[in-house]
């Protein structure tokens, strides 16, 4: 037993205790023997069987076939992780857009580091200083005049915090959404989500969301006139710029512009909900840049705190914040804006700046775009599609069974890819913005090989 006698330990507690001191001392050991990775991966297998979810177990099934050669990850740095085994995978999944400046960067690691030896969380009471370094940070960074800051965990609690800013300033319960939208599951989030599946068990939702077709602004307009004709007028429209787990699809040419004028025309905000566009993944710091377009409300989160920490944030003109002046808590979170988070985003963003990283997306972004689109062009039986924007890549298959046998295919091959969430038989393709050209070549050269099995398979 460490640091106590095992005879000092309650008898409620032995076992638990017992099985503590061995997951903590695999934790501390900077590689491990095959008996370790062994007894890793069977408690792993048994641990979500019996204690998280067995639905992970089928829902993973690629990755899980028995307990002896299930794939647990362990490592990781780069654009690569590890499995418990030692074997290498080239992460074109990217933690479903969280890795944009790698996995590990040494900036960001250093940087939490070094907070950790001086405070990990703040006591709530005094000022902290990151949280206000972090917010005028982002107030220069991000476009037009959005200004102030509220920090959070995640993309669904950065929603939240947007929906309700959107309502204390408009004094308005009715938002637009789009079709294959998708915002988050907790339920004010959820009720902007489009996804039939995530939303059915949790009925009746936040009233007041209506869910027009993404890039269709005549519908948009319509829906617009409908409102205000029954005295339900708008309050804000949320939209992604690019819908990621709708399966990557882009705006027409100037929708978003369009949609920008219909809410300054209807006294409407405007929230943009870039949570995964965010931080340099499309060719540009925000997707919003790419479209010309400045919200009134910025939703980030994943790749903030640079695949090292937790961060959200909600970003928004003064005009709609100032409403959370007069009480601070009437909208908190405990551990949103801690100092490690902070560490990890301001960090981030410096290795995005100096690494020109928002710019190499898109270069590299567009190289590894044409090389799809040469593959898509010789398995046109099998891709219908290929589209994206910097390094965030979608490969639209024929159905979800081709693009389940794909990603199965990709991951024996080395390379970790996934679909999403509301278009299943897209995958997406969003490496760490720090992808080498030579990675890339081997994405595309396996790619090349699962396609040729699968034609040759007729799947």
């Amino acid at each position: 037993m460490n640091n106590l006698d095992g005879n000092k330990v309650k008898e409620t507690y032995k076992d638990a205790y017992s099985y503590i001191n061995k997951v903590l001392d695999v934790i501390q050991k900077a590689d491990i023997l095959p008996d370790e990775a062994q007894w890793i991966t069977k408690e792993t297998i048994n641990g979500f069987k019996e204690y998280v979810n067995p639905g992970f177990l089928e829902y993973r099934k690629t990755v899980t076939l028995d307990s002896q050669f299930a794939a647990v990850e362990w490592s990781d740095s780069g654009c690569c992780f590890k499995d418990v085994n030692g074997k290498e995978y080239i992460d074109c999944l990217g933690g479903f857009g969280i890795y944009n400046v790698g996995h590990r960067h040494p900036k960001v690691v250093k940087a939490v580091e070094h907070q950790l030896k001086r405070q990990a969380l703040h006591s709530q009471d005094l000022l902290d200083p990151l949280r206000a370094m972090l917010a005028k940070i982002l107030a220069k960074i991000t476009p037009g005049d959005l200004k102030y800051s509220f920090f959070t965990n995640s993309g669904t609690e950065s929603v939240e915090a947007a929906i309700k800013l959107a309502k204390m300033y408009s004094e308005r319960n009715t938002f637009i959404a789009a079709t294959r939208g998708f915002h988050g599951k907790s339920l004010g989030s959820l009720s902007g989500t489009a996804k039939s599946a995530f939303r059915k068990p949790f009925l009746p939702l936040i009233p007041g969301f209506r869910h027009v077709p993404f890039g269709d602004i005549d519908m948009m307009r319509k829906t617009f006139e409908s409102f205000a004709l029954v005295g339900e007028d708008v309050a804000a429209v949320i939209l992604e710029p690019i819908q990621g787990e709708g399966g990557i699809i882009l705006p027409p040419e100037n929708y978003l512009k369009e949609v920008r004028a219909l809410c300054d025309e209807y006294g409407a905000l405007f929230i943009l909900d870039e949570v995964q566009t965010g931080m340099g993944r499309t060719g540009k710091m925000f997707a919003s840049e790419l479209y010309g377009v400045v919200p009134d409300i910025l939703c980030l989160a994943k790749a903030l705190g640079g695949g090292v920490m937790p961060v959200g944030a909600v970003v928004a003109k003064e005009k709609v914040f100032k409403n959370f002046f007069a009480n601070p808590f009437i909208h908190t979170t405990t551990f949103g804006g801690n100092p490690l988070a902070c560490a990890a985003a301001i960090a981030t963003i410096q290795v995005l700046i100096e690494e020109n990283l928002p710019e190499r997306a898109a270069e590299v972004g567009d190289y590894f775009l044409t090389r799809l689109k040469e593959c898509a062009a010789e398995y046109k039986d099998i891709i219908m599609d290929v589209r994206g924007k910097g390094l965030m890549i979608g490969i639209e298959f024929h159905n979800n069974e081709i693009g389940y046998e794909f990603s199965k295919g990709m991951f024996n091959e080395g390379v970790l890819v996934a679909g999403t969430l509301i278009n299943s038989k897209t995958i997406r393709i969003e490496p760490p913005l720090t992808i080498a050209i030579d990675e890339i070549d081997k994405v595309v050269s396996a790619i090349h090989k699962v396609l040729a099995h699968l034609k040759n398979h007729s799947i």
